[in-house]
């Protein structure tokens, strides 16, 4: 008999470990590959020896390693090897330790309201403007660039196409041009070069 998934954590959204959790293209995918999310159902399922998750939320009781008074513990690479090695999860593991720094300063409730934010934007960008390649940019844009900037690329896509019949495709170039040129203003590297 198969055991009912549970939810570990209140915000699956934000990884134990500092990950953006709900900012990722596997939470959005449909399918047997979707990921639940830092200890959201099925979270056991697809990552069953997380050591983040047995040692903060397990152990410790807390939601995120920002919490802990030991944080940041031996478990963390150092903030120079987060900027260099790009990792494969999403988004980029750059943000792990300003994350937790930001749990740690303002707490759970603030960190998830600005998580929030970029959440509402991703989801804005999946919903009107992937054409079915485009996930993952949207990600990584929704993670890395300042959410104001996001919003203003939004309300610009959102008018370059008034009136105007477009496909999938081509409002997705809109707003990925003028995400790119955000980006690159800001030295920001939106795509993967690995």
């Amino acid at each position: 008999m198969a055991r009912k998934p549970e939810q570990l954590k209140a915000h699956p959204t934000i990884g134990v470990c500092g990950l953006d959790c709900g900012l990722c293209p596997r939470y959005y995918t449909v399918g047997a590959s979707r990921c639940p999310g830092c200890g959201g159902a099925g979270f056991l399922d697809k990552h069953p020896s997380c050591s983040f998750i047995t040692c903060c939320m397990r152990k410790k009781g807390l939601e995120a390693c920002g919490q802990c008074p030991e944080f940041p513990c031996p478990k963390f690479k150092s903030e120079e090897q987060y900027e260099r090695e790009e990792s494969s999860s999403y988004p980029p593991g750059r943000k792990v330790l300003s994350n937790l720094r930001l749990i740690q300063r303002e707490g759970i409730a603030e960190f998830v309201a600005r998580q929030g934010k970029r959440i509402r934007l991703l989801e804005t960008m999946i919903d009107r403007y992937d054409d079915g390649r485009s996930r993952s940019f949207f990600c990584r844009a929704a993670a890395l660039l300042d959410p104001e900037a996001v919003t203003r690329c939004l309300d610009e896509a959102r008018k370059a196409r008034a009136g105007r019949r477009s496909d999938a495709r081509q409002r997705a170039k809109i707003l990925k041009d003028m995400l790119a040129e955000v980006a690159l203003a800001e030295r920001i590297e939106l795509t993967r070069t690995r």
